[in-house]
């Protein structure tokens, strides 16, 4: 479906998609097609026009000012040219755009191709009537001069990634529990020779002192599942872990969250599932790097078996808890497979959650939220943010938070007795299961999925995730 091209000419059965910039001449591969005239009557970005020449239809698409041109723009624009093609019924292009002077042409065409196969993503249909096709493109090419074939394959396999995070986010709770994603990767696994994988069972978490994670679980008929899947690419070489947050639905339990948006809840294994995207892109790429995948899945539902606010635990670490909010979840069932974490003797450990709903308060649906204590590691994922334009920024890790944690009781509480710093206190209660390796905390709650009418999950932080595994790569 997608592929480069060095040589963009005119052909009967193709849509060629030009865009340029202000006052910008024609590039020389389009001189003699009597672009100019059209070119002069688009005057902002974003307009476009059909123009023909020799009955062989070209789309200009006006890209602005070549200065302030940024992969924002262009994400902006590949959806303009595909609602443009697609009410055309267009079913071949070739994408001809201006260079970005901040970015390389394989980071050009890789967001291009990124963009393009979120506009053509299908969620799952479970409606009784026939599945309407929305998307008529089955052939795109790109030029741009410089972009390699690495390009390609890189992105389709990150939209390939994307595409499952996706899928599974976007599945209702009585379809995706944390039995359909064992199986899921289970069978993921056996396509794969470079893959292995391991499913842990309630009892297993009993024998491990689990506590933390089975508080959570204890309420719902629903076994949980903490799912190991390996990507062995290097040999020897310490693994990077990815700890994905897989509460497949979440009601809050008995502190029960009110019904408004209930239903999007769905959407609390995002973490789970980016990861699941992120090896799965990875695998796709070969690339030359270990990466072992946790991911931590359970209901928490307000059975008669739930757990009850004021009780109090204890973790496979032995640190004790009292739950003073049966709705701050996720941190509990991630508390216990960080510790898990700590037997691969990893590089460095991520964790990706729907962690909290203070983030979205914080940084709204723009950004994803990070804590780390560890410099090198926060420079490298804001890098990586760089390279993806899949956008994070860094809240604070200072001990003087860890004080909202302290119990009369146990240890430490789950959750703060009140609302200030939400996201960092969570990310704080996290770090006491973290000491031994480096670690960073991604809170994904406000860009995981969409909300509202038309809720949709949006596959992030797939791209982050796989920038950060390809920059290690290259390390390497």
């Amino acid at each position: 479906m997608y592929g480069l091209t060095h040589t963009p000419l005119l052909n009967k059965n193709t849509c060629l998609v030009l865009g340029f910039f202000d006052n910008s001449s024609p590039p020389a591969f389009a001189q003699t097609w009597n672009i100019e005239g059209p070119c002069k009557k688009l005057s902002a970005r974003g307009e476009s026009l059909w123009h023909f020449h020799n009955n062989q239809a070209i789309l200009l698409l006006h890209c602005g000012d070549e200065k302030t041109f940024s992969l924002t723009h262009l994400a902006k624009l590949m959806r303009t040219i595909h609602t443009v093609l697609n009410q055309q019924k267009i079913r071949a292009t070739t994408l001809c755009m201006p260079r970005i002077q901040t970015s390389s042409p394989n980071q050009q065409i890789e967001h291009m191709l990124l963009q393009l196969d979120a506009c053509a993503y299908a969620p799952p249909h479970l409606k009784s009537e026939p599945k309407k096709q929305h998307n008529t493109l089955e052939s795109i090419s790109f030029y741009l001069e410089g972009a390699t074939d690495e390009a390609i394959t890189a992105a389709t396999a990150t939209a390939a990634g994307i595409s499952w995070t996706r899928t599974l986010a976007n599945l209702p709770a009585n379809y995706c529990t944390p039995s359909y994603l064992a199986n899921e990767v289970i069978a993921f696994a056996a396509q794969h020779d470079t893959l292995r994988t391991r499913v842990l069972e309630r009892e297993d978490m009993q024998a491990l002192g689990m506590g933390a994670f089975l508080a959570i679980s204890q309420g719902s008929p629903e076994p949980p599942k903490l799912i190991e899947i390996q990507y062995t690419g290097a040999g020897e070489q310490a693994p990077i872990v990815l700890v994905g947050k897989g509460v497949t639905f979440d009601s809050g339990g008995i502190s029960l969250k009110p019904p408004a948006g209930m239903h999007e809840m769905k959407y609390d294994m995002a973490g789970a599932a980016s990861v699941l995207g992120a090896i799965k892109a990875c695998v796709l790429m070969k690339l030359p790097i270990n990466i072992v995948g946790l991911l931590a899945c359970t209901e928490n539902m307000p059975g008669g078996n739930a757990t009850k606010p004021g009780d109090v635990v204890t973790s496979m670490l032995g640190k004790t808890i009292e739950i003073t909010n049966t709705d701050a979840e996720g941190r509990m069932v991630l508390a216990d497979t960080l510790t898990y974490a700590e037997r691969f003797k990893p590089h460095f450990v991520l964790d990706i959650a729907t962690l909290t709903g203070a983030i979205l308060i914080a940084l709204g649906r723009f950004a994803s939220g990070f804590m780390t204590a560890d410099e090198d590691l926060a420079n490298t994922l804001q890098q990586a943010a760089l390279e993806s334009n899949d956008h994070i920024w860094r809240m604070p890790l200072d001990e003087s938070f860890q004080s909202a944690l302290e119990s009369p009781v146990a240890d430490m509480i789950n959750a703060s007795l009140d609302r200030e710093a939400g996201s960092v206190t969570a990310a704080c209660f996290l770090s006491h299961f973290a000491k031994k390796f480096r670690w960073a905390h991604l809170d994904i709650a406000g860009t995981a999925w969409n909300s509202g009418k038309k809720h949709d999950a949006t596959g992030r932080p797939v791209p982050l995730l796989v920038a950060v595994l390809r920059e290690v790569a290259r390390a390497h």
